[in-house]
């Protein structure tokens, strides 16, 4: 993992691998888009919308301030 990616893509995907799902089944729980994930998690969108945070830390089981912080 890149330091250089923003600190929720590198927490997005570390609390993902702790679950063991990938990027599309994160989506499908989450109920956002492939290409969301995708884009955040690559530090595409550095900032995403606080809705879309509140799915994926709902869907990984951890709260917004974890992806944040």
């Amino acid at each position: 993992m890149s330091k250089d990616l923003p600190t929720i893509a590198r927490n997005m995907k570390k609390y993902r691998d702790k679950l063991g799902i990938s990027q599309d089944k994160l989506s499908k729980i989450a109920e956002v888009t492939l290409h969301t994930i995708t884009k955040i998690e690559s530090g595409a969108t550095p900032d995403p919308r606080i809705e879309t945070l509140r799915k994926i830390a709902r869907a990984l089981n951890v709260g917004v301030d974890d992806l944040l912080k």
